[in-house]
Formats: C-alpha cells, structure tokens, sequence
C-alpha cells in the first residue's frame, strides 16, 4: 500500500513559480467568506475591485498613478530582502525622500533653474536622503549586529514625528494653518506623460529602476555577491564574500529608492510635502516584494495589481457600501497567503509505502 510523506526538501520549479497565482486565489477565497459573512455579494465585490476600474481610461490611469510609488517601494525591498537584509523602513525612507525633494524644490534658485536641472537635482537629493535614513539602522546591522526588523521599523515613526514637527513648526501655512509646505517650484514639478491624467515622470522613473536592478541582480558580480549573502552568509564569507560590505550597499540603495518615491509624491502628485502624503506605501512594498517574488518584474507585475485593488476598494465602497477597508485586508491577506505557501516551498511530498508512510 503506497502514502504520501511531507519532508523537507526543495519543491518543483513549476510550484514555486505558481505561488504568486495560488496567493491570489487563496486570498480571495478567504476574503470571500469575509463578505459572505457581511451579507455582500463576493463576485459583485470582486467584479468592482478588479473589473470596474480597467473599464474606464480615467480609472485605469489611475491605477498607473497609485502603482508609480507602490512600484518603487517594492524595487526597494526587493532589493535589500535579495541581500538578506530585512528593510521594514521603507516607509520612512520614503517621507525622507519627499522632505529633501520639498527643500530642494522650493530652493532660491529653484524658481529661475530650468527642469532638466531640477528634476535630476531632486531625484538626487530624494536618493542620498532615503540613503541617509537607512544609514543608521544598516551600520548597527553590519557593526554591531543589531536587527534591522526593529531598527527600521522604529525608525518610520521617527520620521513621521519629524515631519509633524517640521511641518507645524516651520512650513505651517500662516493663513490657512493647514500643516503643508511651500508649494515647489513650476521647473521642480514632474512632467504629466499622458495628458488629461495624473500619470507622471515618476512611472518613467520607477520603470527605469525596475531595469536596472534587475540589470544588476541577474547580470552583475555586485548583484551575485548580494544573492549569495541572502542565500547565505557563512557560505557567503567562505567564497570570499564581504558579507558586510553587501549588506550596508543594499541597504543603502534600497533606502534611496525608497527615497525616489517619496520625490514622485512630492513633484508628481501633491507639489508639496503634506503628513499623510504617504497612506503606508512603504509597508505596501513589502507585500509587493513577497508577492513578486523577491524579481524586480515580479514586483512590477505585482505593484499594478495592488493598486488596482487600492483603486477597486474605492469602487466597491461606493457600489456596495462595503468599507474601503477592504482592500487593506486584501493586502494583509496576501502577504500571509504568500508568506505560508513559500514556507511550504521548503518541504515535498514524496510517495512511500504503506510501513515507510507509518514509520
């Protein structure tokens, strides 16, 4: 008689290479028991979340919008968790970002300095500010081998109360008191690409960057190095590796490219630094870098498909009168969904017989 036996093991590239699709459908499978439960229709709820949006070019431009800083937020934790360093900071390294770009772009010069030197400048200043705020948490990683799960974490609520104060100390508006910095300036502002719409230079950025770091993880000896430290330090440091070295460089980076969607906010949505200008994106890439499996394409994939569902929770609480709420817990649900079926990659199943199946 012949069983089955789960052991630990590496499973089929085929099942690895599904678990993005069976996420998904796990997902919606649990979230649908959710609406059951609050007498909703699933398939309404679903067709309005995922359908409604695309069939208009106003809310399908949309979703490009919310997908711009979703996309660089995930290139940014795709790039630190290939390295094995858990970057949880995003978020703050985002508002870092959004704080140089408010600075820069409302400089004296900035009113008389054309746009093909603003924008670089403020793509530069919203890197080397994400990079700066990773700095701290990298070095107690690397030096003192503190973990960067906490430091990171911390380290956005930091941000968040240095932003309250800049804003309501020195940028606080003398007439309408609304908490918002000066607005930038004309030349600082990223260009709209698809007119009639808010999709802007930023999705050009981000795309660039989805390229590039895929460039340099896949066809790079920088980016061999790194997957080798996230495969494994010791075996890492035994080929030779800096193991810390790789570290503190994905650190960095991927606090700066976190940066780089802080600087979109700024000069392609708002034109000025606001305290919600974020509503968690940072914490959204983390979903979006599990989701697409830790590839900078995957990521991309996945970030179109996280603000489609942040768009569609929009429609559905207007359709339906669910709560927008919704497509937080779609998001939550994901990122659990993932993170179970990529543990179950660590096991096989092996057919024995019947005495081997008992033992």
């Amino acid at each position: 008689m012949l069983g089955w036996r789960l052991e630990k093991g590496s499973s089929p590239l085929w099942m690895r290479a599904l678990i993005p699709a069976l996420s998904i459908l796990a997902t919606f499978l649990l979230t649908a028991t959710l609406l059951v439960f609050a007498r909703a229709n699933p398939f309404a709820a679903f067709y309005y979340m995922l359908v409604e949006p695309l069939s208009a070019p106003v809310s399908a431009l949309e979703v490009l919008v919310k997908a711009t800083p979703l996309l660089l937020a995930g290139l940014a934790v795709v790039f630190a968790f290939q390295a094995g360093y858990y970057n949880i900071g995003a978020e703050g390294q985002l508002y870092a970002g959004a704080l140089a770009a408010a600075w820069v772009g409302q400089l004296p010069f900035a009113q008389t300095t054309p746009a093909l030197i603003m924008i670089p400048l403020m793509l530069i200043g919203g890197f080397v500010a994400g990079m700066s705020w990773a700095l701290v948490p990298a070095l107690l990683r690397t030096q003192m081998g503190v973990d960067e799960v906490v430091t990171t974490l911390l380290l956005n609520s930091v941000m968040l109360y240095l932003i309250n104060g800049i804003l309501n100390a020195y940028w606080l508006d003398p007439v309408t008191f609304w908490p918002q910095s000066p607005r930038i300036a004309p030349s600082a502002e990223f260009q709209v690409i698809v007119p009639g719409s808010r999709v802007h230079f930023g999705l050009v950025v981000g795309l660039v960057v989805m390229l590039v770091l895929w460039w340099v993880i896949n066809r790079t000896p920088l980016g061999l190095r790194m997957r080798a430290v996230g495969l494994g330090k010791d075996a890492a440091r035994f080929m030779g590796v800096n193991v810390a070295r790789m570290t503190l460089v994905a650190a960095l980076v991927s606090g700066g490219i976190a940066g780089l969607a802080g600087v979109g906010e700024v000069a392609g949505i708002h034109h000025r630094l606001l305290e919600d200008i974020s509503p968690g994106y940072g914490y959204s890439g983390i979903v979006i870098a599990t989701l697409g499996a830790l590839n900078p394409f995957g990521a991309g994939l996945a970030a179109v498909f996280i603000a489609l569902v942040d768009v569609g929770g929009q429609s559905v609480s207007r359709q339906l009168g669910i709560p927008s709420f919704l497509a937080d817990v779609v998001q939550a649900t994901i990122l659990l969904t993932t993170l179970a079926l990529l543990l179950l990659t660590r096991y096989r199943l092996r057919r024995v017989s019947g005495a081997q199946a008992k033992a």
